[in-house]
């Protein structure tokens, strides 16, 4: 293969007719630009100057090949250029994978703010609302942990796919989300117990870990949770309950943006928690906007 280095010596030669001319512009002794042209000629085969008169000139292979030489070193520029936008993350892709309420109260803001400080980077975001690798490889993945227990090594406990470092960013409580006329709205908290009489709007279509979380702590309890009424996701359910037509129980990262007429109280159930956890693929660690990414959801996640 070509050495590039050679090519820009060369090109230099021809441009200015000599090699002295050629030295004083780059900066090298005519004797090592001399031995660079030699070597060229040695890695082509091709010759690539003749002797005329006390100088050199190209021969038509060495027009040719200098010619040619600069398409070569435009096209490496460029390639430099783009690995150096990569570096600095102002290229390339970022892979977000999250779940529900994190996606809707955290991600907007984060990914406006890698918007503007990286403007040419482009952002694919996915839904998982269960933990795993899901296709594609994400670069963060954000979801909740199947074990509400923290007092475990959470990459035993969770298991973090290969490639990736795991962190937990937060253990977080749930709410109940009722009409302000409930017996309960007055309360400063609300057991679970005291909820099993009511009619409940499921929030989760998808069945996930946070679902599950709650129907296993009300299991505990002794009862199921009687659902009137299966809505997509928690801003449809927001909208039943503010019609009277039940209550709904949630994490308190999803209850944002409440309509009028409801109001929402903690519940009190040590068993009604999860733990939101980051993981981010090590290849990716230093690449800058996953670093601005990581630190912006430590941040958020401990607010």
């Amino acid at each position: 293969m070509v050495d590039p280095h050679r090519l820009q010596i060369f090109r230099a030669v021809v441009q200015t007719g000599s090699i002295n001319r050629a030295a004083e512009r780059l900066g090298y002794t005519p004797s090592a630009v001399s031995q660079h042209v030699s070597a060229l000629q040695r890695e082509t085969g091709l010759t690539l100057v003749e002797r005329r008169g006390r100088g050199i000139v190209p021969t038509s292979a060495g027009v040719a090949v200098a010619d040619r030489a600069a398409r070569v070193l435009n096209h490496l520029a460029d390639f430099d250029g783009a690995l150096d936008d990569l570096r600095a993350g102002r290229s390339g892709t970022l892979r977000i994978s999250s779940f529900m309420s994190a996606n809707r109260a955290w991600l907007p803001a984060i990914v406006a703010e890698l918007s503007r400080e990286f403007p040419l980077l482009r952002l694919e975001l996915s839904m998982l609302e269960r933990p795993g690798r899901p296709a594609g490889e994400p670069d963060l993945e954000l979801y909740v942990a199947e074990s509400v227990r923290g007092d475990r090594d959470p990459a035993i406990a969770d298991g973090s796919p290969d490639g990736y470092d795991l962190e937990e960013l937060r253990t977080e409580g749930y709410v109940v989300v009722m009409p302000a006329g409930h017996p309960l709205a007055e309360h400063p908290t609300v057991d679970l117990a005291e909820l099993s009489g009511d009619p409940w709007i499921d929030n989760d279509d998808s069945h996930g870990t946070c679902r599950e979380i709650i129907v296993s702590a009300c299991a505990a309890l002794g009862f199921a949770p009687r659902f009137r009424l299966h809505a997509p996701d928690y801003t449809s359910a927001f909208d039943y309950v503010s019609h009277g037509v039940g209550i709904t129980v949630l994490p308190r990262l999803g209850a944002i943006d409440l309509p009028a007429g409801v109001v929402m109280r903690p519940i009190a159930d040590e068993a009604a928690r999860r733990r939101i956890m980051l993981r981010v693929k090590r290849s990716m660690r230093t690449h800058p906007a996953v670093e601005r990414a990581t630190a912006r959801l430590r941040a958020v996640a401990a607010g």
